[in-house]
């Protein structure tokens, strides 16, 4: 690490985070906090994270240190709503919100929206397929947005263990494969400083709203690492933060599923060094998508598979609010 990336590792870098929430909620002074859980058929897991996080709202203590919990549903097929629901989240349709756009598939898309939906002057982000959740997660990534004025986007980091029951691997260790063999070695090559970042593509983080609405967000599971490079790039290493959360669990893909995540991967950090062969512009409603081929074994034959991955980026939600007059 540079000297510079070495100074802020040891400034903003929480190993052993010991905030309070009672600590916390004195530190709200009037701001407010919203939770949100993008899901996409996860009717196993969303409701016992959904459960774990409701003590920390309203509906348990006069003064709460978490205002709303929302769950962003991108299309389930599944029970994850009525689940959702019945743990006592607010749940809201991709397609309820910022209706003047078409939706599209991923990830990237609903944090996007989300934005529409909540009213939290801090969001934090929770995946919805963890497993064995910790709700100590949300004052964790809450603490250095609340109790100091330089952090806009708080990181969380932890121990990965590797979990795909339905290929018979369970490994303490081993998760986080595209953060090792992509993510950090573009993060060193595109933006050097951020190589001190523990886990760049956590789905467990915090940030400002102020910051969320200024900047545009990629698609599918680009979005992490598009966020993390716009706010180095518009408020310094010390505009970041992280902290360490314990052990993440959660549903690990198979190797088909990360070559995509890859790809947009790769593409948000070459559109954000001005790269060309990115393909992802961050304006117009029409979804732009690059070809993509991987290959399968058929019996003895390799077969290509193609497919469109989609790469364009959604504009910062205040310019969208600002064309439209709201």
């Amino acid at each position: 690490m540079t000297p510079e990336t070495q100074r802020w590792f040891a400034a903003r870098t929480w190993q052993e985070p010991r905030w309070s929430v009672e600590e916390l909620v004195r530190a709200k002074r009037g701001r407010t906090v919203s939770v949100v859980l993008p899901a996409l058929d996860e009717e196993d897991t969303v409701g016992e994270i959904v459960a774990a996080i409701m003590p920390l709202t309203g509906s348990a203590r006069d003064r709460p240190l978490v205002d709303e919990v929302v769950v962003l549903d991108s299309g389930s097929v599944d029970r994850t709503c009525a689940v959702a629901r019945a743990a006592g989240a607010r749940v809201v349709g991709r397609d309820e919100v910022l209706t003047d756009f078409e939706p599209r598939p991923g990830k990237g898309e609903v944090l996007w929206r989300s934005l529409a939906a909540v009213s939290g002057d801090l969001v934090v982000f929770i995946d919805s397929d963890l497993v064995d959740f910790d709700a100590r997660f949300v004052p964790t990534l809450l603490g250095p947005l609340l109790t100091s004025a330089d952090p806009v986007l708080v990181k969380g980091f932890y121990r990965r263990p590797l979990r795909l029951p339905q290929e018979g691997i369970q490994e303490a260790e081993g998760g986080g494969r595209v953060t090792e063999l992509l993510a950090r070695p573009v993060l060193a090559s595109v933006r050097p400083a951020l190589t001190g970042v523990v886990q760049p593509l956590g789905g467990e983080y915090a940030a400002r709203r102020e910051f969320l609405e200024a900047v545009p967000f990629a698609p599918g599971y680009g979005v992490e690492t598009g966020l993390l490079i716009d706010a180095y790039d518009r408020h310094g290493l010390d505009g970041l933060a992280q902290v360490n959360l314990g052990v993440r669990k959660h549903r690990n893909r198979g190797l088909l599923q990360l070559g995509v995540m890859a790809r947009q991967i790769l593409a948000t950090a070459l559109s954000r060094s001005d790269d060309p062969r990115s393909g992802a512009g961050e304006h117009g409603d029409a979804a732009a998508m690059l070809p993509y081929t991987q290959f399968v074994q058929v019996g003895q034959e390799w077969i290509p598979h193609e497919q469109e991955v989609l790469v364009q980026q959604r504009p910062p939600l205040r310019s969208v609010r600002e064309g439209s007059g709201r």
